[in-house]
C-alpha cells in the first residue's frame, strides 16, 4: 500500500549537468583540472572529482602550470576573465547559459543608464557575478521586506529607468510577489523573468508532490540555493526532511508510517544518489510496516488507506475505463466514488473522438478537476494531465533547444496556436515564417517545425518560433557553404538586386556581388543592360573574404573573352579597318573587335607633325591601320596609320626607281622578234637611233635624260603609272 514517487525534474539541471560533464571530459582527455570554487554544491561529486585529481582554487593566481581552470556554472565577474587572460591560463568556461543571459541583460541595460534590482542571495556566487556586470547602480534583495525598504529609501526608483532580474534559483512564489510590487510602484521599469525554467518547473512540481504526500524527502546540498527553495516549498504543505546523502535517512524514524512518500532533489544532486535514497527509503518503510502490522487491526489499516485515498482537486490519479459514450467516459478510480471524463476533457485536439482511441479496460492517467461528495462523483480530465505532462516536455525542449513539430489548429489575435503533446504553443505572426505573412489562416491544419523561445511557468504558457528554426538552419547551411567555398567555383544563383556599381546574386542563402566590370566584356553604363532582378545566372567566384563574408563574382565567360579572340586571330604587322571610339591629347583609341581597343599614338597618325588629334581624326571615323606592337602581359595594342603611309611611299619609290632604271638601260629589241607588234618595233627603232649617234650627242642625250628623271618626291608621288613617267622623261 505504500507508494514512493520521485519527482520527474529531480536531479541535475541543464547547466549543472553541462558543467560536471566538462570537468569529467577534461579528466578523460588526461588534463590536469582545477575548479574556481566547488564545481557544484554536492559533496559526493566534489569528493569524487577530488579523488581523480581535481583541485579547488580560490583565485586564478592559485592555478599551477599545466592545469586547466574550469569556471563553474554560477559564473564569475568580468575582472576574473581579464585576470585569466593576462596570466595566459588555459580555461574552460562552464557558466550556465541562463546565467550568461542575465549577464548580458544587466550589462546592456545598465550601460544605457538603468538602475538594476537583483532578486537573490547577496552572498551567492551567481548573484555576485551578476552584480559584477552592472555598469552603474545595482541593489540586491532577498525578500519582500528588503524590496519594500529599497523602494522606500530610494524614491527616485519610481521615476528613473529601472530593471528587475532574479537569481536563476530564486523562489518562484516570492518572485511573483516582488514582481507585482515593482510593477505597481515603478512606472519606468523593465522586468526580466530570469528564473531558470528548470527551477520554476522543479518548484511547481515540488508543490504538487507535497500536496499528494505524507512525507517529502528533499535531497541536495544544504548550501545549495535551489535545494533550500525546494525544502521551503514542501515544508509548508507536509512533513519534509532535507538530506545530503542516502545514509542520512537512517537518522530518522517515522511515526505514523507515511504511505505516500515523495522524493525530490536539487539541481546539483546526481541521479544515482536519488535512486539510492529511493531504495533505502523503500526498504526502511517496508520494514517498519512489517514490524507494526501485527499491532494494527484490519480496520485501522483500512481507515488509514481510506484517508490516503481522499481525492483532491489537482491530484493525479489512474483510472480504468469501464464505459464509453459520446458525451463521457466512465472510469474506475479504485474507491467508493465514481469517476467520469467529459468528452471535452479527453483531448486538446477536438477532432479526436474518445470512442476511436480508447477501449474498455484501458488505464488512463488523469487529473481530478471536481469532486461532488453528495453524488459520490469525481470529474476527471485526461486533457489536463496530458497538458501538464506535455508542458514538462515543452520546458525540457526549451532548456535543451530541441526542435518540436506541431499542428497549427487555431488562429488567434497576433498569431496561431500549434498543438504539441496536448499543449497549445502560441506562435506570433512575426515568428511564423522568415518571410512576411499576409494571412495566418493559410497555415491552419499544417504541421510546422519550430523552437520554443519563451515559457511562462506561472501561466503554463509557451511561445514558439518557426522563424528562429529557419534562421538556425540557414546559419548552418551558410557555415557549411563558407567551409567549402573557394576561388574558381561556379554557382547558379538568382539576381537579387541591382545598383549603379553592380548586381547582387543570391547563391542560396549567401549573397555575392558581380561588379559592373565583371558583367560584360564590353563597357556598359548600368547592370540592367545585361541582367534583371529575378534572372537565373551562372557565376564564378573571383575573390572572397571569409572573415568579412564577402564574395566577388564574375558573370563573364572565358570563351567570350575578347582578348582571347584577338590573340587567336591577330598579330603584329596585320592591317585592318577600325573605328575611332575616343580621342585623347596623346592619341586616339580605335575599336578592333568588340571589347578590344588599340591606341593610335599622335606620332602614328600622319607623316607630318600634328598638334591636335582632332585635326586629323574624329569619333566614329573608319580608318585603316596596321598593328605595330602587342603587349600581351598588359593587354595593350599599338596601331599606326603612319606605317601604312610609309609603306605606300616606299612602294611608290620602288616603282619610280624601277621605272627610271628601265629608261636608262632599256634593252634593244631586234626586228626578228616575231612576237612584237609594229608599235613596239617603232619605239625600239627610235630609241636605237638615239643611242647610236655620236659620242658627244650620246653623252648630252644621256645627261638630259638623267636630269629629267631627277624629279622631287612630291612629283613622283603624284604619278601613279609608269607610262606617264616615261612620257615625262621623253619630253
Amino acid at each position: 500500500m505504500m507508494k514512493i514517487k520521485i519527482a520527474k525534474t529531480a536531479g541535475f539541471c541543464f547547466g549543472v549537468d553541462r558543467g560536471v560533464k566538462i570537468v569529467y571530459d577534461l579528466i578523460d582527455k588526461g588534463k590536469k583540472v582545477c575548479t574556481l570554487g566547488p564545481i557544484i554544491h554536492n559533496n559526493w561529486v566534489v569528493d569524487d572529482l577530488s579523488s581523480k585529481g581535481v583541485r579547488i582554487v580560490d583565485s586564478p593566481k592559485d592555478v599551477q602550470k599545466g592545469e586547466t581552470l574550469v569556471i563553474r556554472s554560477h559564473g564569475v565577474v568580468p575582472c576574473v576573465y581579464e585576470e585569466i587572460s593576462n596570466m595566459n591560463i588555459d580555461m574552460a568556461d562552464a557558466t550556465c547559459p541562463f546565467v550568461k543571459k542575465i549577464h548580458d541583460i544587466v550589462y546592456k541595460e545598465s550601460k544605457n543608464g538603468s538602475i538594476v534590482l537583483i532578486a537573490g542571495d547577496s552572498k551567492h556566487p551567481e548573484v555576485e557575478g551578476i552584480k559584477g556586470y552592472c555598469n552603474g547602480k545595482a541593489y540586491i534583495f532577498s525578500s519582500v521586506k528588503d524590496l519594500e525598504f529599497l523602494l522606500l529609501k530610494h524614491k527616485n526608483f519610481v521615476e528613473n529607468s529601472l530593471i528587475l532580474v532574479a537569481q536563476t534559483t530564486f523562489n518562484l512564489q516570492l518572485w511573483k510577489k516582488c514582481y507585482d510590487i515593482v510593477k505597481k510602484l515603478c512606472t519606468n521599469v523593465k522586468i526580466f523573468d530570469t528564473i531558470c525554467n528548470a527551477t520554476s518547473v522543479r518548484q511547481e512540481e515540488a508543490a504538487l508532490l507535497s500536496n499528494e504526500s505524507d512525507l517529502v524527502v528533499v535531497v541536495g546540498g544544504r548550501h545549495s540555493s535551489n535545494t533550500r527553495k525546494l525544502f521551503d516549498v514542501c515544508k509548508n504543505r507536509c512533513k519534509t526532511i532535507l538530506i545530503e546523502s542516502a545514509s542520512e535517512i537512517y537518522n530518522y524514524s517515522f511515526s505514523p508510517i507515511p504511505l505516500n512518500i515523495g522524493i525530490t532533489a536539487g539541481a546539483s544532486t546526481p541521479a544515482h544518489i536519488i535512486k539510492e535514497v529511493h531504495d533505502i527509503m523503500s526498504e526502511k518503510m517496508n520494514n517498519a510496516i512489517d514490524n507494526n502490522s501485527e499491532e494494527m487491526s484490519f480496520a485501522e489499516l483500512f481507515e488509514q488507506s481510506e484517508q490516503q485515498a481522499v481525492y483532491k482537486v489537482g491530484k493525479k490519479i489512474k483510472g480504468v475505463v469501464t464505459a464509453i459514450s459520446k458525451g463521457e467516459i466512465q472510469v474506475d478510480i479504485g474507491g467508493k466514488q465514481s469517476g467520469f471524463i467529459p468528452a471535452s476533457e479527453f483531448s486538446a485536439d477536438l477532432s479526436v473522438k474518445p470512442e476511436d482511441v480508447v477501449r474498455k479496460g484501458d488505464e488512463l492517467d488523469l487529473i481530478v478537476t471536481k469532486i461532488s461528495d453528495q453524488d459520490g462523483i469525481v470529474t476527471l480530465s485526461k486533457k489536463r494531465y496530458d497538458a501538464e505532462k506535455g508542458y514538462e516536455f515543452i520546458v525540457e525542449a526549451k532548456e535543451e533547444d530541441k526542435t518540436l513539430s506541431g499542428k497549427i489548429t487555431d488562429s488567434v489575435r497576433g498569431g496561431v496556436l500549434a498543438l504539441v503533446d496536448s499543449v497549445k504553443v502560441f506562435i506570433p505572426i512575426s515568428q511564423l515564417s522568415d518571410k512576411r505573412v499576409e494571412n495566418v489562416d493559410d497555415f491552419i491544419g499544417k504541421n510546422v517545425d519550430f523552437k520554443i523561445i519563451e515559457v511562462n511557468p506561472s501561466k503554463r504558457r509557451a511561445v514558439g518560433s518557426v522563424r528562429r528554426l529557419l534562421n538556425e538552419l540557414k546559419k548552418q547551411e551558410t557555415e557549411k557553404f563558407w567551409e567549402n567555398l573557394k576561388v574558381g567555383d561556379v554557382y547558379s544563383g538568382t539576381v537579387k538586386s541591382l545598383t549603379d556599381y553592380g548586381a547582387f546574386v543570391d547563391l542560396g542563402g549567401v549573397d555575392g556581388m558581380v561588379h559592373i566590370t565583371e558583367l560584360s566584356w564590353s563597357k556598359i553604363k548600368h547592370p540592367s543592360e545585361v541582367v534583371n532582378v529575378g534572372d537565373k545566372v551562372e557565376v564564378q567566384v573571383k575573390d572572397l573574404d571569409k572573415e568579412k563574408h564577402r564574395i566577388s563574382l564574375s558573370y563573364r565567360k572565358s570563351e567570350e573573352d575578347p582578348w582571347r579572340i584577338f590573340t587567336e586571330n591577330y598579330s603584329v604587322g596585320q592591317v585592318m579597318d577600325v573605328k575611332i571610339v575616343s580621342l585623347t591629347q596623346f592619341g586616339a583609341f580605335a575599336e578592333i573587335i568588340l571589347g578590344v581597343d588599340g591606341l593610335i599614338h599622335i606620332s602614328q597618325i600622319s607623316n607630318e607633325r600634328i598638334s591636335k588629334v582632332s585635326d586629323s581624326l574624329s569619333v566614329g571615323q573608319a580608318v585603316k591601320v596596321k598593328i605595330i606592337d602587342i603587349d600581351y602581359d598588359n593587354k595593350r595594342i599599338s596601331l599606326s596609320i603612319r606605317a601604312l603611309l610609309e609603306d605606300d611611299k616606299k612602294q611608290e619609290e620602288d616603282e619610280n626607281a624601277k621605272a627610271v632604271e628601265n629608261i636608262e638601260g632599256v634593252e634593244i629589241q631586234t626586228a626578228d622578234k616575231e612576237d612584237k607588234g609594229d608599235s613596239e618595233i617603232n619605239e625600239v627603232n627610235e630609241l636605237s637611233e638615239v643611242n647610236y649617234q655620236g659620242e658627244a650627242d650620246k653623252e648630252i642625250e644621256l645627261t638630259e635624260s638623267k636630269e629629267s628623271t631627277e624629279v622631287n618626291e612630291e612629283e613622283i608621288q603624284q604619278k601613279s603609272e609608269s607610262v606617264e613617267l616615261e612620257e615625262a622623261c621623253k619630253e
